[in-house]
């Protein structure tokens, strides 16, 4: 088997024990998202969130930040507590750093959240050239 190299890096972070911090929290996600993304080395060319009533799909949020580099999405199940949230980057910003960022912002505002897993998976992957 050929040895790959990876020019990106994605990371993936479950969550249980969300809880709500107000009415409109995809907005508030989305502007947490927005502020570490401007700490890091990455750019924001677009942000979006969709927030779900329950009456088509469950109760929730959608946010993305679209990065040159690519995106850090945040998806919930606001009435299961459930949070998932991604950091995929392929270029000078370190995903890692941006998912620590929001991480340790989420546990300063959301007390009750446990993160479940965390996992690096590497993106890109070619041959050497």
């Amino acid at each position: 088997m050929a040895d790959f190299q990876a020019h990106g890096a994605h990371v993936f972070l479950d969550y249980t024990g969300y809880i709500s911090p107000n009415s409109e929290d995809g907005k508030w996600i989305l502007k947490l998202l927005e502020q570490a993304v401007e700490r890091s080395k990455a750019r924001n060319v677009h942000s979006h969130v969709e927030q779900f009533d329950g009456q088509q799909s469950p109760v929730g949020f959608a946010a993305v930040v679209l990065l040159d580099e690519s995106h850090v999405t945040a998806h919930c199940y606001s009435q299961k507590g459930w949070l998932a949230l991604d950091c995929f980057t392929c270029g000078d910003a370190d995903p890692e750093a941006l998912a620590d960022d929001i991480h340790h912002q989420l546990l300063q505002n959301i007390p009750s959240l446990s993160l479940k897993r965390r996992q690096l998976v590497p993106r890109f992957l070619h041959e050497d050239e």
